[in-house]
């Protein structure tokens, strides 16, 4: 009958009792064993898992469309003679070298053709730049004060946008302008900080008054300020260079 054999709860009990007793050690021996390296396994395996990062690698690859599928390809687009700046530049020239865009402007001929040189002369601006105090010894004495500020390599490393921006502004104002500085240069720094005043002085004049440019309802103060703010500017430099030659 069914009352001869012990129930399952009862065969669990005896079971746990005899593997769990204290003073069995021949069942406590391999059980404790078998824990230890079961931990050990355990412990070894997340240290490997824990120490194994995923390497992620950044893109730098860099996509004319800004990677998105909608925008146009460059690359697909547009004939490879012409692809970038240089090969379009280079095509350019072998269609028309005297183009724009690779133009120059002639900086030796048009001083020639101006004949700035002579009325350099004429004027007696060398001579006067000497008796404010620039010899040739104190020029060679700027030259690594000059360096030191990082003038001489902002000029070379911009040689494109002096000879096209700059150069074209100077010298075709030169006729009218260097009368203009000899007699600032008879004066002395005086002159400079002077013109400096004025210059700054009629830009807050247009800013104050509202001003506009015709046809373009743009304010007077700001379109001009482009060209006086800048005058004012080099004019107090210069005024202060000459000041302090003279000590």
């Amino acid at each position: 009958p069914l009352s001869y054999y012990p129930s399952t709860h009862s065969c669990c009990s005896i079971f746990a009792s005899h593997l769990f007793d204290p003073t069995n050690t021949e069942t406590m021996a391999p059980l404790s064993s078998l824990l230890t390296v079961a931990l050990a396994t355990s412990a070894s395996a997340f240290s490997v898992q824990s120490a194994i990062k995923p390497s992620v690698r950044t893109e730098t690859k860099l996509y004319e469309n800004f990677g998105f599928d909608f925008a146009e390809d460059q690359v697909e687009n547009t004939p490879q003679i012409i692809l970038g700046e240089a090969n379009y530049k280079k095509w350019v020239n072998s269609v028309d070298p005297n183009n724009m865009l690779n133009r120059q402007y002639p900086v030796l001929s048009r001083v020639r053709e101006l004949g700035l040189l002579e009325k350099t002369a004429e004027l007696g601006v060398l001579s006067k730049l000497e008796k404010q105090g620039l010899t040739l010894e104190k020029a060679e004495e700027l030259l690594p004060l000059l360096e030191e500020l990082g003038l001489l390599s902002l000029v070379a490393n911009n040689q494109q946008l002096l000879i096209n921006g700059v150069a074209p502004v100077a010298i075709e104002g030169a006729p009218i302008l260097l009368p203009v500085v000899a007699g600032a240069l008879e004066v002395g720094p005086a002159a400079f900080y002077l013109a400096a005043a004025t210059f700054a002085g009629l830009d807050a004049y247009l800013f104050a008054s509202g001003a506009e440019v015709p046809f373009l309802g743009l304010s007077a103060g700001a379109v001009a300020g482009l060209l006086l703010i800048p005058l004012s500017l080099v004019s107090a430099v210069v005024g202060g260079a000459l000041g302090n030659l003279k000590k």
